[in-house]
């Protein structure tokens, strides 16, 4: 047993209370944020390696036997995902610092981001299905106090549909959730799955299945149920967009993961490749919104769908390799999409706006901010040698040695429609006659906001030169994935 487990969401709580405490006090907030952050990064590192060398870390909590009393646990996947969520809250709150309006920080801005990340980290965290149900509504209670920061009509009219949308999908999880007790009579995910294993023809856990595809295809911005997302974080402040971008909707797909790889696995010859059809139409329809818009936030909003596509791409494949290629993408996804959303940020401080029909020729001026936002967008469209072009080759080898050739084809189509999108921005935006009203900055300013997209293209670069060893972190991950029999064995002790 491993308190290691607890401890980055605990974390992420305890600066929500101290934040709480310092209300108005800005200057410390910023200080207790920036180095709470840097404890993340060090706490999910740590718990990581911990899962590599050690193996899947458990904790329960009261000293109750399992499955009876509430459960953490950790796999490989968990460990990758609160290290990115430690990441890209770190990067965030550098640009926050200089781009977040006062009298914003002061409205209990600091305490509800950690309790949003809290319930980020517990979401990757817990071992019990119910308190999952209870880590998504603590991530999403908070989301909609950060979306509505500012409180312009958009934003209400938005933030309203977000709210209705996951007040839905959440009434719907606690179906799932009572269903799979009334079947299993536990919560817990580990005997869930050993219960359902006996079962594998039992109606009820299919429909209980069905229910969840539902629930996290929602939460997560998949075909059919995308319509909210591009224009709900189009209006979320620049400063939290990536957090948005990069993270809530990736907990959606890590729920789809989880439960689809661990509970519903016994008729994958119809689960998973419903999830591979729903993958192709969301990357596909996806990218034919992005290309279609001419702001520079509302393209990369709708590539949020189209990125989405590809982790479903390699869940439905459901094999060893099409698994790692998804963990891998949703690392690099993670990624270059935070990093885009703070271009996004530091283009807008320079120019006042997103349409880039408005305003041409930042190179001229910002040559480091044209370059690294180009840079990061042949990243997020899969050229050599950045991350994406190694996930994006391990997803498409998974479909040809699968022979789904289909979705192959997709997948190559999207990412040159990906590229056309990212090149229309460079064109619009920084290439050519400079044009459109510049609002001054300071010199500081500007590299304050460049600084956080900077790291996160150089982790890209590196997860790139480095794709060897994240592939071999991808392939354990996804070996640990396709092994259900790995994570029950080390909850349930048998």
């Amino acid at each position: 047993m491993s308190n290691l487990v607890a401890y980055p969401a605990l974390l992420c709580f305890g600066t929500g209370i101290v934040q709480l405490l310092l209300h108005g006090r800005v200057a410390l907030q910023r200080a207790v944020a920036l180095l709470s952050s840097i404890a993340g990064i060090v706490l999910s590192v740590l718990l990581t390696y911990t899962i590599w060398t050690s193996g899947i870390q458990v904790q329960t909590a009261g000293g109750w036997p399992v499955p009876f009393g509430i459960t953490l646990t950790a796999d490989l996947f968990s460990g990758m995902m609160m290290i990115l969520a430690a990441v890209v809250l770190f990067t965030s709150i550098l640009y926050i610092f200089r781009d977040m309006n006062p009298d914003s920080e002061r409205t209990f801005f600091y305490p509800v981001l950690f309790f949003m990340m809290a319930g980020v980290n517990l979401s990757f965290a817990t071992g019990d299905i119910f308190n999952l149900y209870v880590a998504f509504e603590v991530m999403l209670i908070s989301s909609y106090f950060l979306m509505a920061l500012g409180s312009t009509g958009p934003q209400v009219r938005e933030g309203l549909k977000y709210l209705l949308l996951n007040t839905v999908a959440s009434s719907l999880f606690l179906f799932g959730v009572a269903l799979l007790y009334g079947v299993t009579s536990s919560l817990n995910m580990a005997d869930i799955a050993a219960k359902a294993a006996s079962e594998p023809g039992n109606p009820y856990i299919t429909l209980s299945g069905m229910l969840f595809l539902v629930v996290f295809a929602a939460k997560g911005a998949l075909f059919p149920f995308y319509w909210w997302l591009p224009r709900s974080y189009y209006y979320v402040p620049n400063g939290i967009a990536p957090l948005f971008a990069s993270m809530l909707t990736k907990v959606g797909v890590y729920g789809l993961i989880r439960v689809f790889t661990l509970i519903f696995i016994h008729d994958s010859g119809l689960t998973h490749s419903l999830l591979l059809v729903i993958g192709g139409l969301t990357m596909f329809l996806g990218v034919m919104g992005a290309i279609s818009q001419y702001d520079f936030k509302a393209i990369l909003s709708y590539h949020i769908i189209s990125q989405i596509g590809y982790m479903i791409m390699g869940l439905g494949l459901y094999t060893v390799l099409g698994l790692a290629g998804a963990v891998f993408y949703i690392a690099h996804h993670i990624i270059v999409k935070s990093g885009l959303f703070l271009l996004s940020g530091a283009t807008s401080r320079i120019t006042g706006q997103t349409d880039f029909k408005h305003y041409s020729g930042l190179l001229a001026s910002y040559p480091g901010l044209a370059y690294t936002f180009f840079a990061t967008a042949i990243s997020l469209a899969g050229v050599p040698p950045f991350s994406g072009f190694f996930a994006k080759f391990a997803l498409l080898r998974a479909a040809v040695e699968k022979g789904a050739w289909g979705i192959a084809a997709v997948s190559l189509l999207v990412s040159f429609f990906t590229l056309f999108s990212m090149i229309k921005i460079f064109r619009k935006a920084y290439w050519g006659r400079p044009s459109g009203q510049r609002i001054q900055r300071t010199r500081r300013d500007y590299f304050a906001a460049l600084t956080p997209a900077v790291i996160l293209l150089a982790l890209s670069v590196a997860m790139g030169l480095g794709g060897g060893y994240m592939m071999e972190f991808a392939l354990a991950t996804a070996d640990q994935l396709m092994h259900p029999n790995i994570y029950v064995e080390a909850v349930l002790g048998r």
